[in-house]
């Protein structure tokens, strides 16, 4: 009997539910890594459960949630053929949202979307969210798989993810909390993270003609590695901060690069002021910049330009608040201060020219 003659299945039209059920199995090991005590049930449920009675011991508990993607950091992935990473930046991308108000990350859902199943890839995908969620210190209790053949090419894929928090009312940082004559604390990024590849990519490649194979004497590896390089996940190295130190408000420097996401959380009638003299950015903003030609405003609304986090404290907390994330292993510097914003704009001005 031809193909044309037989009836019609989901096999048929590219689905294929084998590969997918062999994909869960191999990402059960690290899934069951990522957990809490108050998740409950394992993989393979309909809905991912937590065990919310642990809020019982919050005043006033304050849920945050958030949900993002990795943008188009994931066709590096997929010419690079490493999938192991790719999850460490979609949790960095959800959880330090959370953080950015005070709230601790308690669990993650993670959404995979691929033109064909290969198993062994999505549970690549996978075990990075996972790791990604331990770093995190919240649990990974679910998750989807969907296999879109004919919308997406067989080597393409996506991943997007959302994210649960909590906060104590009282607690809830932001920009009520401000005050003038208040530090702004600078953490270091991995490097690109995953904001503003399309421009990376239009740049690198299709302008300057780069291979991902390249070697870079300034990073010390191939271009592909450094574009991979993993997004730093903050979320614990901030909560940790709330502890020890007194904390008005957080900044996700992301996509918009640090002036607009620190204005963001700057309220009316004051003014960030920072200072570039105060950092270096990492080598690849450097070859971002020269092989397109790129301005230094265009680079900075675009890329984050070697910080990945802000936070906002008391001048009286400066030195405890660097010790605090010096201890953690965080590159960190006073990089601002916070002043009456007067006739200016913008809520956010940098200054200077970055250290050399």
């Amino acid at each position: 009997m031809s193909a044309e003659s037989m009836g019609a299945s989901y096999a048929a039209a590219g689905v294929d539910i084998e590969a997918g059920d062999r994909a869960v199995d191999l990402m059960k090991e690290w899934v069951r890594k990522a957990t809490r005590p108050e998740a409950v049930g394992g993989l393979g449920g309909f809905a991912g459960l937590f065990d919310a009675s642990a809020l019982k011991r919050y005043e006033r508990p304050l849920l945050a949630s958030a949900t993002d993607g990795v943008g188009t950091k994931v066709d590096i992935a997929r010419k690079m053929g490493v999938y192991d990473t790719i999850g460490h930046d979609l949790v960095g991308m959800v959880v330090d949202d959370l953080v950015v108000c005070g709230a601790e990350p308690l669990f993650m859902t993670d959404y995979i979307c691929v033109g064909k199943v290969y198993p062994e890839r999505v549970a690549a995908i996978v075990k990075g969210i996972a790791e990604g969620c331990v770093l995190a210190g919240c649990a990974l209790v679910g998750g989807e798989t969907a296999e879109h053949p004919g919308l997406l090419g067989v080597d393409e894929f996506d991943v997007a993810g959302a994210g649960t928090g909590v906060v104590e009312a009282d607690r809830l940082l932001g920009a009520d909390r401000i005050r003038t004559g208040d530090a702004v604390i600078a953490m270091a990024s991995s490097g690109l993270h995953s904001n503003g590849y399309s421009l990376v990519r239009h740049v690198l490649f299709d302008r300057a003609g780069m291979v991902l194979d390249r070697d870079v004497p300034e990073f010390g590896r191939t271009l592909g590695e450094e574009l991979l390089e993993p997004t730093k996940i903050y979320s614990l190295d901030c909560l940790a901060l709330t502890r020890t130190a007194e904390v008005h408000a957080f900044s996700h420097i992301t996509g918009g690069g640090l002036a607009n996401n620190l204005a963001r959380v700057i309220p009316d009638g004051l003014h960030a002021t920072i200072d570039r003299s105060t950092w270096t950015p990492g080598a690849v903003f450097d070859l971002v910049g020269a092989a397109g030609s790129v301005e230094r405003p265009e680079l900075e609304k675009t890329l984050n330009m070697g910080v990945g986090m802000i936070a906002v404290v008391p001048q009286e907390a400066v030195d405890v608040a660097l010790t605090t994330l010096a201890d953690r292993g965080v590159d960190a510097w006073l990089s601002g201060e916070i002043v009456e914003r007067g006739d200016r704009a913008e809520a956010v001005t940098l200054t200077g020219a970055y250290a050399r």
